[in-house]
């Protein structure tokens, strides 16, 4: 069975930084291209980050330069640095593994909140 969990979300003033993990199981994580995504209240879920097996990583406009995901395979485990952050970045953080003819596996979130 495929999981995913997220942590290290929190409250941050503006400005600040926060790392994000999101560790996978049940799955053979090395093929999987990992995603985060985030929903802020009252929005749509959106794309931030992907980084594909080969380590090719993208990023939404908003994010480059502040944002930068990684992962360590032998972990098991994807991670979101976040540097810089804003109060617009307040949101729930979400993982998401995708592959092709594959479903998608989403974890539960985890809350980011930048306010002084």
């Amino acid at each position: 069975q495929v999981q995913l969990v997220e942590s290290g979300g929190g409250l941050v003033q503006p400005g600040g930084s926060l790392r994000l993990s999101c560790v996978a199981s049940g799955m053979f994580f090395m093929s999987w291209t990992m995603h985060w995504y985030h929903q802020a209240p009252g929005k749509q879920r959106e794309l931030v980050a992907t980084i594909t097996s080969d380590g090719t990583t993208r990023y939404t406009d908003s994010v480059k330069g502040r944002f930068t995901i990684s992962r360590d395979n032998a972990k098991n485990t994807v991670y979101l640095q976040m540097n810089s952050l804003k109060p617009e970045d307040t949101a729930v953080y979400y993982c998401k593994a995708s592959r092709v003819r594959d479903i998608d596996y989403w974890g539960k979130g985890t809350l980011v909140t930048v306010s002084s």
